[in-house]
């Protein structure tokens, strides 16, 4: 089968389109999917970048988002037969092959069927998102009705999922975003205000907004000088949830807010085996898969790539400020 190949950690010309042998099913509780599509996260391009997080990796197979219909099934799987579309987030880390592939096998308990409203490329550009989001704001930020949450960087690949299930929870989303491209984007999606990062001052509109109050939740979805700058836009009792480490910095603002911290790295429960972790995954999967069905969430596909365009797709990510997701088809 056709396959991109990360052949050493470095720049983009290290992930080489190659011929590999097919994976066969090896335990009665996996499954072998066609991939469809795979879709391309930021992490891919970190573990390009910086190495496998597994010793002796390499070649690899990188990509943790994937699409595609069950081709075979192990003798112990009866929830799923040769033909179901399904959608996962599953290895591309070093362990086990990701999804810049034609094939690929997975542990059944690790997929879920597919949207049946949505493309298999739309369903590729969604999972690893759509866990991010939701476990950064019901999981970590226990965001409520009628509650308040600042989403940064509300147009990217996470945030413009985070908007919408936020608004369907009955939150006021509050968002930033860089050009009038971007707003029109969340504007769209529901979000309530936007709020220009590079020409407004983002703490001021917070608090004009909330009236002095802060948001309920902040969801940081880019750094450390935006986490430590949204530490002063929450409000006091609040809680603000991070995707990256926030680095040395003064917590005292924070202390005095009584604020509650949170982590999301939706990537942990696969590098530490943590399987019930991994089943509440796929739980999510499940209830988004009814919103979408719903007509209730959608996603934004900004570059629809071939497989041999695998360098290319992270030469677009390495430019920054993308606007929804990028993939690749098979």
């Amino acid at each position: 089968m056709k396959a991109v190949l990360m052949t050493e950690k470095g720049g983009p010309e290290v992930l080489q389109l190659q011929d590999i042998a097919e994976p066969e099913i090896t335990h009665p509780a996996q499954v072998k999917v066609r991939l469809k599509a795979a879709g391309i996260n930021p992490i891919d391009t970190k573990v390009r970048a910086n190495g496998l997080f597994y010793k002796d990796a390499l070649p690899a197979v990188l990509g943790c988002d994937g699409a595609g219909t069950i081709v075979a099934v192990g003798d112990d799987v009866t929830h799923y037969k040769a033909g179901d579309e399904v959608w996962f987030c599953n290895g591309g880390l070093g362990k086990e092959q990701g999804n810049y592939a034609e094939y690929t096998v997975v542990d059944s308990r690790w997929v879920a069927l597919k949207p049946k409203t949505i493309s298999f490329t739309e369903a590729a550009a969604l999972p690893l998102v759509l866990i991010t989001a939701w476990g950064a704001l019901f999981e970590r930020g226990g965001l409520q009705s009628g509650q308040t949450v600042l989403i940064h960087a509300g147009a990217g690949g996470v945030g413009h999922v985070a908007i919408q299930l936020a608004k369907q929870k009955g939150a006021r989303v509050i968002t930033t975003v860089s050009s009038k491209e971007k707003a029109d984007v969340v504007r769209g999606l529901s979000a309530d205000d936007v709020i220009f990062y590079r020409e407004e001052n983002v703490l001021d509109r917070v608090n004009g907004l909330t009236e002095g109050n802060g948001a309920d939740l902040v969801f940081d979805t880019v750094g450390p000088d935006v986490f430590k700058s949204s530490i002063e836009a929450t409000a006091h009792f609040g809680a603000i949830v991070t995707l990256l480490d926030p680095g040395m910095i003064s917590l005292a603002e924070a202390r005095m807010r009584n604020l509650k911290i949170g982590f999301e790295l939706m990537l942990a429960p696969m590098l530490r085996e943590l399987d019930a972790a991994r089943a509440k995954h796929v739980e999510i999967l499940k209830q988004c898969a009814e919103l979408i069905e719903q007509g209730d969430l959608k996603v934004n596909v900004s570059h629809v790539l071939r497989l041999d365009q695998a360098a290319d797709a992270h030469k677009l990510l390495a430019e920054g400020h993308m606007m929804g997701k990028i993939v690749l088809e098979m």
